[in-house]
């Protein structure tokens, strides 16, 4: 199985770069960034959406009957996709208002959790200071719509990074283990 994937390491090494020149450009960019990330979104969902609508129709009669619910997904993946077309940052502060009313939620129910926690577990204190930070996070994303836009770009562009480090060690890594698994395989051919 190593000798496989070893041989192969040059995979690592293209999504290791592809990684890196994405996040690095999310940084350099960020708006233009955000902008490209919304499109691929709306794309997705009319997509997703009209692809449903296709396989309903192309369904069996049986499936077809109890298909209302994939109707319903297909037509509003469709009016989500056109949506985000027509109106590009509704989606994107949608999209964050989304992440901080569920920051706010669980961080709220975390810290419920904790307090009724307290006489059964120790040091439920961590446990509420990840509630009490992630109520802070969404706070601060309502608060300032338009920084936390970037600062997701941004953690998506420190995602990419790490991402694209890790796979071009990875890369140099199997690369070795490929060498060293043909050298050895000449020996043995040799002999």
């Amino acid at each position: 199985m190593l000798g496989l994937v070893a041989r192969d390491w040059w995979v690592f090494a293209i999504r290791g770069i592809a990684a890196l020149v994405f996040g690095i450009l999310a940084f350099i960019w960020p708006e233009t960034t955000l902008t490209v990330l919304v499109y691929l979104f709306g794309a997705y969902v009319l997509v997703d959406g009209a692809s449903l609508l296709v396989a309903l129709v192309r369904g069996d009669a049986v499936a077809r009957r109890h298909g209302w619910a994939v109707a319903i997904m297909g037509v509003l993946g469709i009016v989500v996709g056109v949506v985000t077309f027509v109106a590009p940052g509704v989606t994107a502060l949608s999209l964050l208002y989304l992440v901080a009313f569920w920051a706010i939620a669980t961080g709220t129910f975390q810290v419920i959790a904790a307090i009724q926690l307290r006489k059964e577990l120790d040091n439920e204190f961590w446990m509420a200071l990840g509630g009490v930070a992630s109520i802070v996070f969404g706070v601060l994303l309502v608060a300032f719509p338009g920084e936390g836009l970037i600062s997701l770009v941004w953690l998506v562009g420190i995602w990419a990074v790490v991402f694209g480090v890790s796979s071009l060690g990875l890369a140099y890594r199997l690369h070795k283990i490929d060498a060293s698994l043909s050298k050895a395989a000449e020996r043995a051919a040799a002999h």
